[in-house]
């Protein structure tokens, strides 16, 4: 039987950013590929940095803290995110400081919106304890994040009826969804948003302007121009390697990304997805699963 008892795990591999200042706010506007204008204590975003040719470097959530915006980024790729983000800033009256003294969670199961008095709606936030919970601005379906004080995530959570878990049980519902997790599955300088499902999963706004990279994304949307997919794929074997060729026939139709037990995501071609030829990595077959949300 599936557990669905309220669960959450501490995102060792996330941390923050925190951007400040009177321009905060228009600086991410005409950098970040969602509308940052939505971002209020009770609302929160999930964005995508591009280089000016359209393909992917940094994606996050944005969530607001008082008058503050804390950018839930990759922690092993915080430094080049800052980095990059300075290099506009050019006289922006904006400061970006790594923030170290909270700490991000996950909180999951079928049951953990109620114990954080979230609704069930996409990116819905409230302010708590110095910091914020918020409903995953994707899908509400795999929970919500918690940027919290550092030393008090833990009991705050478990105070709010949440018991411990590990990440592994969270990658494991986030893949069974389709849910991308920054570049262990999106490749930096390569991948197109509307390949992982940016625009289906509220990653991008189509009204709010010009934005880094926006010129390829728009066209990519409009055009139907993709012609591959990030999808879920139920693993028969041992779990591949991320990065393992994806083949039909011994011909080489995508790759292998991030992967749990028996579920992992793979870039595949569009035409693949609902064909009869069994797909393979290594020795593993792979069958696809595709998400309910997701359009091909």
């Amino acid at each position: 039987m599936q557990e669905t008892a309220p669960r959450y795990a501490i995102a060792e591999s996330r941390s923050l950013l925190v951007v400040d200042g009177p321009d905060a706010r228009s600086f991410l506007q005409g950098i970040v590929s969602n509308d940052v204008g939505k971002v209020t204590p009770e609302a929160s975003i999930w964005a995508a940095f591009l280089t000016p040719q359209g393909k992917y470097l940094h994606d996050f959530f944005i969530a607001q803290v008082g008058e503050t915006l804390l950018l839930d980024c990759e922690a092993a790729r915080r430094d080049d995110l800052s980095m990059r983000l300075r290099r506009y800033k050019l006289r922006a009256k904006v400061s970006i400081e790594p923030d170290d003294g909270r700490g991000v969670a996950v909180a999951f199961g079928e049951t953990a919106l109620p114990p954080l008095d979230l609704p069930d709606t996409a990116g819905a936030a409230r302010e708590i304890e110095g910091g914020t919970v918020f409903v995953d601005p994707r899908l509400p379906a795999v929970g919500a994040r918690a940027i919290l004080p550092a030393a008090r995530v833990e009991g705050l959570l478990e105070t709010a009826g949440l018991r411990r878990s590990d990440t592994a049980a969270y990658d494991t519902l986030r893949i069974t969804l389709g849910l991308p997790d920054g570049s262990r599955d999106l490749e930096i300088e390569k991948s197109l948003l509307i390949e992982s499902g940016f625009n289906e999963l509220h990653g991008v706004d189509w009204d709010k302007g010009c934005y880094m990279g926006q010129e390829l994304t728009a066209r990519t949307h409009y055009r139907a121009l993709i012609k591959k997919r990030l999808v879920p794929v139920r693993v028969e074997g041992a779990l591949p390697a991320p990065g393992t060729p994806v083949t039909v026939d011994g011909k080489e139709v995508g790759v292998l990304r991030s992967g749990q037990g028996g579920i992992a995501l793979a870039l595949l071609r569009l035409d693949r997805l609902s064909g009869d030829e069994p797909l393979r990595a290594g020795e593993a077959r792979l069958t696809v699963q595709k998400p309910d949300w997701a359009t091909f």
